[in-house]
């Protein structure tokens, strides 16, 4: 049996399991499933752009690198760097005879790749000429690059520069002695490499973000979530890639409704972290008149009501505290109450009872508000949605799939686009506009500038190594190896900021990690 492992390549679509378009999460999720075939992942990032820059996940050990764009962490460039890492096939050919030894211990050697006949008399075929990259110092005895494409892959062949000739035919020249095996080789989305890379990282993507969708197995899959728009008062509604959207309203949507629409929860966690309770001793003003708003629109508690779900483990946890009620001193009702993890969505929910609704924007058009009907008290609805960003650098990196939202500029009456991408600093000045005048005093508007710090590097470390990257491609590489929560690291201290009807977790490059709906 070989010692290496055997995937097959599909132009424009995948490399065996590793499909175009599949989300961050999922990728380096099945990765770390199978540490005997993937034993080494360096993450490189922008830490001070980690939303801008691509994020890029490289294997070693395998012979292969793989880029995801920033803002919505999908694989947009799978790489082959070494062609004796990995047994390679294209229909059930081989690009490349790998050694059959199961017995060796010793790490497999570098390789060069398939010759240029062979890709092009029994791989891939005729094609069109392709690209020639000069050396950077064209004089003496250097090598140049040739790019041959086919729509969805590409093969780079070394060149000597003293042979080429842009009259020359190229199937001459790369039969020729003066080019070598191929170096590299690149599977993407578009009719050549010259076409794709000009829009590599935002072109749409014709594949889910989901493995599990876009292996199209037996089993029903839920339709994947593309954006959460947040229109206010407690109302958030679910853009879908294939399905009409899905609008969730606090305090009325049931958890059947929730099942129904999402599918069943990947886990569900019931709290019992109680570290954020002193808060609710905190300054209890005299409920505002009708039009004005405190720091917290219903509760002052509910500030700080917020599940950051798998802060500690990957499957459950929290560092948030329920509202305290009534029911709070009947332990049934008290177990009832609960989050549902939507690890692959993104997001979790928390189930409780209902409370009051949270005001909607001051300039909210009424035809974006929905109706609201009547709310029962004595039943369990969603009472809190919460949006995670899977930072690179973050301290819950990894724990969920992203989300990206925007705020409804109908609702919220604004001309600027305000969503998942946007900095905090932005994001709050904004806000603050917008609500200016709505507070029941000066001192519940100022509050909304101040915030509660956390530092997750107290808790049990995740345990992740990562490569920091500044510069992507050609700047200076700071690597930073070990537990991402190093002494001096400071990746797991975050600044939580209240406003009506939205909590949102701040890293320190001004970075939204996470946002709550109440």
């Amino acid at each position: 049996m070989s010692r290496f492992p055997s995937l097959q390549l599909h132009p424009g679509r995948s490399l065996g399991f590793l499909i175009l378009g599949a989300s961050l999460h999922d990728v380096l999720s099945r990765l770390k499933a199978q540490p005997h075939l993937y034993p080494t992942i360096d993450v490189s990032y922008s830490p001070t752009q980690p939303l801008v820059a691509p994020i890029i996940l490289t294997l070693p050990a395998n012979g292969f690198r793989l880029r995801f764009d920033g803002p919505d962490q999908r694989l947009r460039l799978i790489e082959i760097l070494d062609f004796g890492k990995t047994q390679l096939g294209y229909k059930n050919i081989d690009l490349v005879k790998l050694p059959e030894e199961s017995t060796a211990t010793a790490a497999a050697p570098s390789q060069h790749g398939p010759i240029f006949r062979h890709v092009y008399n029994r791989l891939m075929g005729p094609t069109f000429p392709g690209e020639y990259l000069a050396p950077n110092d064209p004089t003496g005895d250097q090598t140049g690059l040739y790019v041959l494409s086919y729509p969805g892959i590409a093969f780079t062949f070394p060149l000597q520069h003293s042979s080429w000739s842009p009259d020359a035919d190229f199937v001459s020249l790369l039969s020729s002695t003066a080019a070598g095996p191929a170096k590299s080789l690149a599977i993407f989305h578009g009719a050549s490499w010259h076409e794709a890379r000009k829009d590599l990282f935002t072109r749409p993507c014709p594949h889910p973000r989901s493995l599990a969708l876009s292996m199209k197995g037996k089993e029903y899959q839920p339709d994947e979530i593309e954006l959460a728009v947040v229109f206010g008062g407690g109302v958030v509604e679910l853009g879908r890639r294939s399905s009409s959207p899905f609008r969730i309203v606090l305090g009325e949507t049931t958890p059947q409704d929730l099942v129904a629409e999402l599918g069943p929860p990947d886990a569900i966690y019931r709290k019992n972290d109680h570290r954020l309770s002193i808060h609710k001793l905190r300054r209890r003003e005299p409920r505002a008149s009708h039009g004005s708003y405190g720091a917290s629109p219903a509760k002052s508690e509910d500030l700080f009501d917020t599940d950051h779900s798998s802060a500690h483990t990957t499957t459950d946890d929290s560092d948030a505290e329920e509202d305290t009620d009534q029911r709070d001193d009947d332990p049934s009702q008290s177990t009832a109450k609960c989050f549902y993890n939507y690890f692959h969505h993104g997001f979790d929910i928390f189930i409780s009872y209902p409370s009051g609704p949270s005001p909607p924007f001051p300039t909210a058009n009424a035809l974006a508000q929905p109706p609201t009907t009547n709310r029962a008290m004595d039943r369990l609805v969603a009472t809190k949605v919460i949006l995670h960003g899977n930072v690179p650098g973050s301290y819950p990196f990894n724990r969920h799939r992203r989300s990206q939202w925007i705020i409804d500029p109908d609702a919220a009456g604004t001309s600027n686009i305000l969503d998942s991408e946007t900095s905090f600093t932005t994001l709050s000045n904004e806000l603050r506009n917008l609500w200016k005048g709505s507070y029941g005093s000066n001192h519940a508007e100022k509050a909304t500038q101040n915030a509660i710090v956390l530092d997750r590097d107290w808790g049990d470390s995740p345990g992740s190594s990562y490569e920091v990257l500044e510069g992507w491609e050609d700047g200076e590489q700071t690597q930073k190896r070990g537990s991402s929560t190093q002494e001096g690291s400071g990746s797991g201290t975050t600044q939580i900021f209240g406003f009506p009807g939205m909590l949102f977790e701040v890293l320190k490059n001004d970075v939204v990690s996470c946002l709550t709906i109440y």
